[in-house]
């Protein structure tokens, strides 16, 4: 692998970092704002708190936007700038949320953080799987995944630390207002990256401009040129194939696809988990200080796996850590489900709860972003990975809408006992296992041109 095409994708990958670190680092914020700000009120006679949509839910309609219109500047205005962009989302977040002096400016900021990590969802992948090889685009796309858990373990730690320096009134600002530095260093940085060869020629830019840029990705300039014929020579193969907008019933097939591993992936219960660990595990028995500390290790196991699943996704192929991940989230929610109903010690719950991170992190959370970027052609690719993060954070938007309501009901077979949401989310995963099974394509080892002919049915795989 070419050292610096890797040194290029890891920094375009560093949006990963932020949206780990800035989708997590609420969970320390969770408690100390609820008792502070008094927000864990119902909304008249609705089901939903204040709590729930305003502190803990709006970074994620702002990701739900970022996301959905994610794929207008990554395709207009290029990926390279769409990042740069990003990185002054987070910084604007992070500083504003860390200030507010209420509620409602908080939940302005946050959203703004919700946008950024929308967008760099759509960008991020997009980028670096136009600047890979077809042999190396499942690792160096899923670099953006080692990221994000990275982001999340360091937010956990950053929480801990924070916690035990200050004193809890405000703590939690300093806890959301360090995440401006690395979104500062990475803005920097964007800067150094060049433009993706294929949105070049994509937008009829020169040829001189096209071989810099595959010069600038570690291209020998003898070589370059010829780089530049074959990827025209590509981009011509599917020209009329590609005609149409995302919707005109050309993609239906990748449009499926996209929208089923999105969905799964948040009904896994991932983010249920990660935003609401401290709080789960002070249910399961923990003191607070020891759930903060164990969300620590569920950071170390998310990053640990991650990495697994990375070395392995071009070597068993995207279907293959998909079997793997499904069948160790029905064990683990199941058993955590059922650790919960009986009462079971607390560390025998934390240990499935462990098991439920690894299964999400070699299967769906090293695909998830790989296969949405590859599966849509060129034309549409931008527009298409919108279509799928869209999906992905619609419903992590209401999953973490709607659990406040479950995990603070005063009635009913969740009152202090949340097993019924993991039964379910353990159902969910059975679901998926039957689509892996019966519908999912291996995308591994083929040319990003060869899966747009593939999938609309232009030519079939060759054994």
């Amino acid at each position: 692998m070419d050292k610096r095409i890797f040194r290029i994708s890891l920094t375009a990958a560093l949006a990963g970092f932020l949206f780990g670190f800035d989708t997590v680092v609420i969970s320390g914020a969770n408690q100390p704002i609820k008792e502070i700000w008094g927000t864990n009120w119902f909304l008249g006679d609705s089901i939903f708190t204040f709590h729930g949509i305003f502190i803990m839910s709006m970074a994620l309609w702002g990701t739900v936007l970022g996301s959905l219109l994610g794929g207008i500047p990554t395709d207009r205005l290029g990926r390279k700038k769409t990042l740069f962009w990003i990185g002054i989302l987070y910084f604007a977040s992070a500083v504003g949320s860390a200030l507010a002096p209420e509620a409602y400016s908080f939940s302005l900021f946050r959203f703004i953080g919700g946008v950024g990590v929308g967008a760099s969802s759509v960008a991020a992948p997009v980028y670096i799987s136009e600047i890979s090889t077809a042999q190396t685009r499942g690792r160096l796309t899923a670099m953006y995944q080692f990221n994000i858990v990275f982001g999340i373990l360091v937010a956990f730690i950053s929480n801990y630390l924070i916690g035990m320096i200050f004193d809890e009134s405000i703590a939690w600002r300093w806890m959301l207002g360090i995440e401006g530095l690395p979104a500062l260093i990475y803005t920097i940085m964007v800067f150094k990256i060049p433009n993706s060869p294929r949105w070049l020629l994509m937008k009829e830019r020169a040829d001189a401009v096209v071989i810099e840029s595959i010069t600038l990705l570690g291209v020998a300039r003898d070589k370059a040129t010829l780089h530049l014929e074959q990827i025209k020579i590509a981009l011509f193969e599917t020209k009329e194939e590609e005609k149409g907008n995302l919707f005109s019933g050309k993609y239906k097939k990748p449009l499926i696809l996209a929208f089923l591993l999105a969905f799964f992936n948040q009904l896994s219960g991932i983010n249920f988990v990660l935003y609401y660990a401290p709080e789960i595990l002070e249910r399961a028995g923990l003191a607070s200080g020891e759930s903060l500390f164990s969300s620590i290790s569920i950071g170390v196991i998310n990053l640990i796996f991650t990495f697994v699943g990375i070395s392995m996704i071009d070597k068993l192929g995207r279907k293959q850590l998909m079997y793997i991940g499904s069948i160790g989230y029905i064990v683990s929610l199941a058993m955590v489900g059922w650790c919960f109903y009986s009462g079971a010690n607390s560390v025998l719950l934390l240990t499935f709860i462990l098991i439920f991170i690894a299964s999400h992190a070699v299967g769906q959370g090293a695909v998830i972003w790989v296969f949405i970027s590859e599966i849509f052609p060129n034309k549409v690719r931008s527009y298409g990975q919108a279509w799928g993060t869209g999906t992905h954070w619609v419903f992590a938007a209401l999953i973490t809408l709607l659990t406040p309501t479950f995990l603070d009901a005063e009635i009913g077979v969740f009152k202090d006992n949340p097993w019924p949401i993991f039964i379910f989310f353990a159902f969910m995963m059975v679901l998926q296992l039957l689509w892996v099974i019966f519908m999912m394509p291996e995308t591994k080892g083929i040319t990003l041109e060869e899966l747009g002919k593939l999938l609309s049915g232009k030519k079939e795989k060759k054994n």
